[in-house]
């Protein structure tokens, strides 16, 4: 007989609301869920800028767009539910330039295909919104909003273990191997046999999918997000949240400004190649790693595309007064000694074998495992919504 019914690997956000799905929709399944650090949501989740994403960036009819909007409705009432910090304050994506008029109107489009509460707004508005922001035009959307993500996942870990679920840290999985009726999952804790495996380990998704048997569409590439925020004395200069028009050619939305849930403001991220999955620091290297991404074809061809704007990145990494001077783009009021460092995220970027970026979650499986195999942002925001599609994947198999 099997330890248990299901077990799901990963202790983030996505791994957690899947677990908890599961356990709304079968209170009796013998669950447990493996998280290979001492605590929860030690990684992105833990390392988020804290966003509740309205949908307005997504493709029409996309997994990032329909599960956006479904899933941030889901965490504001779990946030209500349960007194988590939130709240919709809204956020404005500025156009600072006329050549960016025509994507400010893209994304506006988009928006509206979407369903999401938005409006274009001239400089008079923009200046009522946020006093301190240049900008010729923008997009204001109020259903934006900010939220303690590591919150969500305390007490979704809480609700969890008062249902009857394990919560096993520091256990890392090593394999995984299939057998008549079920999984066993070899983990440095000790093997484990399970019916069904749900795999939501982030940036280890490629490397975990492999582990059960099957070839992942695409590999994590780590991305560094870099961050500083404002001391005290400057938050007035941002309001809410502040975004520019992103390039449409590349997957981040550029430096931003970001009021946290729980006080502050977060100015960022530069995004460069992190030189390992966990590479928090500069000087944080896994040579596994760090040649699995340099020997990568599609790293190399999405880095021959994208060279220029790769090259700015690196350079606002190593140099204050670049960050500075993109930051002033959108407040022309920030200086330097505004400014304090920040803790950096990375980014389980998919990437296919073509250079090409995947723009929507993926999710592939065999007969016993579910492989969420790219979740990037707006997962957090959608992670509720996530896991209830995952559980009407297993409920599939269950029947």
């Amino acid at each position: 007989m099997s330890d248990c019914d299901v077990i799901i690997l990963g202790g983030g956000i996505v791994g957690l609301s899947t677990a908890w799905r599961l356990r709304q929709r079968y209170p009796d399944l013998r669950l447990r869920l493996i998280e290979k650090e001492e605590r929860l949501a030690f990684h992105q989740t833990g390392r988020n800028s804290g966003v509740l994403h309205s949908g307005i960036y997504y493709r029409p009819g996309s997994l990032r767009a329909t599960n956006c909007r479904a899933g941030r409705q889901a965490m504001e009432e779990f946030c209500r539910q349960h007194g988590i910090a939130f709240e919709s304050c809204g956020k404005v994506i500025v156009a600072v330039a006329e050549s960016e008029l025509p994507n400010l109107q893209k994304i506006y489009e988009r928006g509206q295909a979407n369903g999401v509460q938005c409006e274009l707004i001239g400089e008079d508005r923009l200046r009522e919104l946020e006093p301190h922001t240049a900008g010729i035009s923008a997009i204001h959307v109020p259903e934006a909003g900010i939220v303690d993500y590591v919150g969500v996942c305390e007490k979704l870990g809480e609700l969890l273990r008062g249902s009857g679920t394990e919560i096993q840290l520091e256990s890392r999985v090593l394999g995984m191997q299939s057998q008549a009726g079920g999984v066993i999952v070899e983990t440095s804790s000790g093997d484990l046999e399970s019916r069904y495996v749900v795999n939501c380990t982030g940036l280890y998704c490629d490397r975990v999918t492999r582990m059960s048997g099957q070839e992942p569409e695409a590999k994590t590439v780590p991305f560094r997000g870099e961050y500083f925020e404002l001391k005290p004395e400057a938050e007035h200069l941002c309001r809410n949240l502040i975004y520019p028009v992103p390039d449409p050619q590349f997957p981040f939305l550029g430096v931003h400004f970001t009021r946290m849930a729980l006080g502050g403001v977060e100015c960022g991220p530069n995004a460069v190649l992190a030189f390992a999955r966990e590479g928090y620091r500069k000087k944080d290297i896994n040579i596994r790693d760090l040649v699995e991404s340099l020997t990568y074809p599609g790293f190399l061809r999405m880095a021959a595309r994208n060279w220029k704007t790769g090259c700015m990145e690196m350079w606002r990494s190593f140099s204050k007064a670049a960050f500075v001077k993109a930051l002033q783009r959108l407040i022309p009021e920030i200086q330097s000694e505004h400014l304090d460092h920040a803790p950096s995220g990375v980014r389980a970027q998919a990437l296919g074998r073509d250079g090409k970026l995947l723009d929507d979650f993926l999710i592939q499986e065999t007969d016993r495992v579910v492989n969420v195999c790219n979740a990037p942002s707006p997962a957090a925001t959608a992670a509720l919504n996530i896991g209830t599609l995952i559980v009407d994947r297993l409920a599939a198999k269950f029947d």
